[in-house]
This record gives C-alpha cells, sequence and structure tokens, in this order.
C-alpha cells in the first residue's frame, strides 16, 4: 500500500535502481492480440523452454509493438547492446535465436526485421517518423506488471494532481494543452472537464469509451492491451478535477485480453492505494469499474453508451440535456476515450505548453492510427497532427504495394468519408479533414489502390451501419436501408442517372433529422464518394460497367485466342460448366451461364482470361 507521494517516489526510485544493476537479457515477446493471433503464445513458450536453465535470461511479455504484419515479434534486450527486433516468430526460429544469439553471441540477421544497418524497430522509416505519446510504453513495459508502469513515471501526475494542483489548476492545464478528443467529434476536452465540473451535484462520474466499433480501429484495444494504467491514472485525474469519485470503463466483451489487462491494472491499483479510499492519503476517493458492450456500435455513441451502463437497451437519448449536465443516472458526466485519457498524464507531467508545441495551430498533440488496407506496413502509427497523409502512406506506410497507385484513404470508418489522391498532401488534422468533406474519427485508416470501386466501399460501409442502426429513429432506421437498396441497384446495373440525386437527397434529409451522431454521419461515405469520384458513379448508371473491376454482376469474363493454349484448366474448375472447348483448342466462356465468381481467371496460368 503506497500512502503518500514520497513512498511512491521512493518507490519508483527503488525500481529504477533495481532495473540499472539488472545486468540480465530481456526478451519481449509482444502478446497482444494480433500477436497472440499470429502465433506467439508458442513462440513465448518456446523462449522459456529454451531459456529454463539460463540464470541471466529473462522472458516477458509485452503490448502491441506496432508493426503489425511483422507478428509474432520477439525483442531481445542485451546489456550495453542495442536492441535487436526479430520478427515473423515461431518455436524454431525462437530456438535458434536462444542458441544463436543468446548464448553464441550471434545475431540471426535474416530473421532481424531489416538488412545489417537495420535490426532495430526504431532504426526502421516506419518507427523514425513517429512521435509516440500514447504508445510511449506500448511494447515496452509488461501490461501485468504495475511495478514496470510505476518505474517509468506511472502515477506521478496523479500523485501531483493530488498534492500540488486543486481542480481549477487541473482544468487549466488540460484546456491550454489544446487537447480534443480522440473518439471522433474532436471536442476541447478541457472545456468538456469544465462544464461537468461547474455543476453542482452529489455524485458525478467519469467514463471511458473503450467500445471501439469502426472497422479496421484497433487504437484503443492495443493501449488497452499494452498501456492499461494509462488510462486508469488519467481518469483518476479526471475525477479529481470534476469532483467525481467513481469511473467506468465501458469495453466491447470482444476484447477479452483487454477486459483481462484491465481488471488485473484496477486490482493492483487498488492493492496499492491508488484506487480506491483515500488516494495517497490526500482524502480523495476514486473508484473504478469495468462494463462490458455486447458489440453494439451505437454504444459508441455517449448517451447510447451511458444508457447500457445503465443496464438498459443501448440507445441514444435526445441532447439536451447534454452529459455534463445530465449524463449517466441524471448526473454530471464525461466521457473521453482510451486514446484521449492515454495523453492526460504525460500532459500533467510535461506542461500544457510542451503539449501545445505539436501538431497544428487547433489540432494539438498527435494522433494514432490503426494504418490498413492496400498498404505495404500494416500497424499501429502515432504522427504528429499536421503531419500530410502522404508522408503517412508512402513514408510510415512503405506506399501502396504491387506497383498500384494510391487511389484514396478513409478516415473515420463509417462515419467517415473518402479522401482522394488529388488531396494526397493533405495536412491530417480535425479542420483540414472536415473541410474536404472527411473526418478524423477515431483513428482507423485504410489506403485504397486503383483496384479499389468507390461505389462498393460506400455500400460496405452502409451496409454495416443499417445493421448496427439501433432503430430508435426513422431516418436512420428506415433511410439509411433505402439508401443501402439504391447503391445495390446502381452497383448490380440497374440504376439511373435520376438515382444519384435522389441518393443525395436523401443523405442530407439522414444527416439532418437523424438522432444520434452515428445516424447523422452515417451518409458520409456514399456523400464523399459521390463528391470525389461522380465519374465512376456515372459509368455504373450510364455504361453500365465498373470501371475497378470489383461489382459483379457488371464483369464479364471472355477467353483471348491469341493466349488460351487449351489445358482446360477454366473448364474443369467452372462451378456452373460455363466454358465449353476442347483440350489444346481456344475455349469459349457461355455470358448466359456464366456467373462471374472469377474461379476461371484464378485458374488460369498464362493470362488468357480476360476480365473487362
Amino acid at each position: 500500500m503506497i500512502e503518500s507521494l514520497d513512498q511512491l517516489k521512493e518507490m519508483q526510485s527503488a525500481l529504477q535502481k533495481k532495473s540499472a544493476e539488472d545486468k540480465s537479457i530481456r526478451i519481449l515477446v509482444g502478446m497482444a492480440t494480433c500477436g497472440i493471433a499470429a502465433g506467439a503464445g508458442p513462440v513465448m513458450e518456446a523462449l522459456k523452454e529454451a531459456t529454463a536453465k539460463l540464470d541471466n535470461v529473462k522472458v516477458c511479455r509485452t503490448g502491441c509493438i506496432g508493426v503489425c504484419q511483422y507478428e509474432p515479434i520477439v525483442e531481445v534486450y542485451v546489456p550495453g547492446e542495442k536492441k535487436v527486433t526479430y520478427t515473423k516468430m515461431n518455436p524454431e526460429k525462437a530456438r535458434k535465436i536462444v542458441a544463436d544469439h543468446i548464448i553464441g553471441g550471434d545475431i540471426v540477421k535474416e530473421f532481424t526485421i531489416g538488412d545489417e544497418s537495420c535490426q532495430c524497430l526504431e532504426d526502421t522509416v516506419f518507427f523514425k517518423a513517429q512521435k509516440r505519446i500514447v504508445l510511449r510504453n506500448c511494447g515496452i513495459i509488461d501490461p501485468e506488471n504495475i511495478d514496470e508502469y510505476i518505474e517509468r513515471g506511472g502515477y506521478q501526475a496523479l500523485a501531483k494532481c493530488l498534492t500540488e494542483y486543486s481542480s481549477e489548476d487541473i482544468l487549466k492545464i488540460i484546456k491550454d494543452s489544446g487537447l480534443r478528443g480522440r473518439g471522433g467529434g474532436g471536442f476541447p476536452t478541457g472545456i468538456k472537464w469544465g462544464l461537468a465540473a461547474k455543476n453542482e451535484a452529489d455524485q458525478k462520474y467519469v467514463c471511458c469509451n473503450a467500445d471501439e466499433g469502426d472497422p479496421g480501429a484497433f487504437m484503443d484495444r492495443s493501449v488497452l492491451e499494452g498501456d492499461p494504467h494509462a488510462v486508469l491514472e488519467a481518469m483518476a485525474i479526471a475525477g479529481k478535477a470534476i469532483g467525481g469519485t467513481q469511473g467506468y470503463i465501458y469495453v466491447r466483451a470482444e476484447y477479452p485480453l483487454a477486459v483481462q489487462r484491465l481488471t488485473l491494472a484496477i486490482k493492483q491499483a487498488k492493492e496499492y492505494g491508488l484506487l480506491g479510499k483515500n488516494i495517497l492519503g490526500t482524502g480523495f476517493d476514486f473508484d473504478l469499474d469495468i462494463r462490458l458492450g455486447a458489440g453494439a456500435f451505437v454504444c459508441g455513441e455517449e448517451t447510447a453508451l451511458m444508457t447500457s451502463i445503465e443496464g438498459k437497451r443501448g440507445e441514444p437519448r435526445p441532447r439536451p440535456p447534454f452529459p455534463a449536465v445530465k449524463g449517466l443516472f441524471e448526473k454530471p458526466t464525461i466521457l473521453n476515450n482510451v486514446e484521449t485519457y492515454a495523453n492526460v498524464a504525460q500532459i500533467i507531467n510535461n506542461g500544457s505548453e510542451w503539449f501545445a508545441s505539436m501538431g497544428t495551430e487547433r489540432s494539438k498533440g498527435t494522433k494514432v492510427f490503426a494504418l490498413g488496407g492496400k498498404i505495404t506496413n500494416t500497424g499501429l502509427v502515432e504522427i504528429p497532427m499536421g503531419t500530410t497523409l502522404r508522408e503517412i502512406v508512402e513514408v510510415i506506410g512503405g506506399g501502396v504495394p504491387n506497383g498500384k497507385q494510391f487511389k484514396a484513404a478513409q478516415t473515420g470508418g463509417p462515419s467517415g468519408g473518402c479522401i482522394p489522391a488529388s488531396h494526397f498532401d493533405i495536412k491530417i488534422d480535425y479542420d483540414n479533414l472536415i473541410e474536404i468533406g472527411a473526418m478524423m474519427g477515431s483513428g482507423g485508416l485504410i489506403v485504397m489502390d486503383e483496384d479499389t470501386c468507390m461505389v462498393d466501399i460506400a455500400k460496405f460501409f452502409l451496409d454495416f451501419t443499417v445493421d448496427e442502426s439501433c432503430g430508435k429513429c426513422t431516418p436512420c432506421r428506415i433511410g439509411t436501408k433505402r439508401l443501402y437498396e439504391m447503391l445495390t441497384k446502381i452497383s448490380e446495373g440497374r440504376g439511373k442517372p435520376e438515382d444519384l440525386d435522389k441518393m443525395e437527397e436523401l443523405c442530407y434529409y439522414i444527416k439532418s433529422n437523424a438522432l444520434c451522431g452515428l445516424g447523422q454521419t452515417a451518409p458520409n461515405p456514399v456523400l464523399s464518394t459521390m463528391n470525389r469520384f461522380r465519374d465512376e458513379y456515372m459509368a455504373h448508371v450510364v455504361d453500365k460497367r465498373c470501371p475497378a473491376g470489383v461489382c459483379r454482376k457488371l464483369l464479364s469474363y471472355s477467353i483471348d485466342p491469341d493466349k488460351c493454349i487449351g489445358c482446360t484448366s477454366c473448364a474443369r474448375n467452372c462451378p456452373v460448366g460455363a466454358i465449353s472447348g476442347n483440350a489444346k483448342e481456344v475455349l469459349v466462356i457461355d455470358q448466359d451461364k456464366c456467373i462471374k465468381c472469377g474461379t476461371c481467371i484464378k485458374k488460369c496460368k498464362f493470362g488468357a482470361v480476360v476480365k473487362k
């Protein structure tokens, strides 16, 4: 039990001294969901078995290291030497690392992340362009060991807030830092906290949105799995700032590892006296509980989330009153997402000027993106606000693979919009994205190449929204369904030019009349693709063709007589017998029978099957 600020400082000092004196070789294994899914569990067991008789070696878990396409990842720390990052590990490779590197002293170069001049993650272009604040501990500490968090300055910010700062001081620091909500809306955090602070009540609540429902987004999950105490500490600081004594973390049940590590972190923090009653002997009380979501996208909306915490069906409530006035259990409440909270302790420790010195005029600090889609380097990246999309894609992301051209990037998930190649050099911040019809969102960034159909992309996101609509308001429940039907009609070649005007009219109706923010932003993928890629929509409705060759009912397959050698592979694999002809002769596809499944083009080894 840590009962005072002095005890906390003494503990941190003792942990740092112990770490400095420890000459053991440390082997870190990325054991976040991405690593475990790729096979990190057997790798870790192999490392433990291979080092069982070595007294100077420690095999430890850590969270997401960031370069997800290289999982499982193992990092070796030998005292006095530079860290080595090994990628795409398996048990056999792990045993070789122990034999050659740990015991023999020779780096296994063929398994490292780069060539001989770049064998450490920090030396890669992917990492050098980043600025890690939110992710500062992810991939470095054991998320299940509170001592490692404390050793790196953990809970010092909370101690400072409880012993040196008043609630007004905390609110001013957060406000002056320029921190804006990282959950999508970008509302200034200091202002939100200030509104709740000035409302008198016998109870106030601090909530964390860890629901993260956007397709392709995994930023919050990775923080919870890699650095859970950063969120707990920040929520306690927020409690002090607004006068709240109870917090709730609303996390989706589909994140079992995050839930497990959060539960353990809360337990450890309570045992150390950093949560609960009379924290650090200051008289301040703050407790935390976890509430599991059932995977409803709408519960990412703040009022629906609070309704769900109350044990009711997760549906949004009209605003005003806003949560800062009447939120959870009708009491003043603040709600921020995981990434927002993960910035707070660093702002308190380093000062508002430090944070405000990064980013752009109205978007301060950094932003974490889950980089995915048609991109060479997938994973988590944290970049200063104002970094261009081109730098994210071409430098950090390694560019679009297979020689394809960049076409667009989708930010903000189902609530966001597409950024076309014409805006490749846009500086990423809240206001710039809104200006071009996109939005920051929570941080999913999906890269698309020339083979992506923008009508199909809009249809994909709208299909998701239709499934996830809570059904409370008619514009969202019915309007998005009708919008999806129109898109389907267009993608199947049954659309007409006037359908585009009807779609646009319906989009603006939904935006103006849906009850909550999720319904209001549901048409965004349709509007942004229509505005930026109108020619593709026209090709679908006028020419009855899909320029990207994606929409199946607008495709046709034929066989090039100059390339066909009559191997009959296409005919033998056609599921409906649409291909006829004899061996060693040119085969023919019956267009009336063809179901456009694409099996023929996949099976042809000579490029004789042509898709139009």
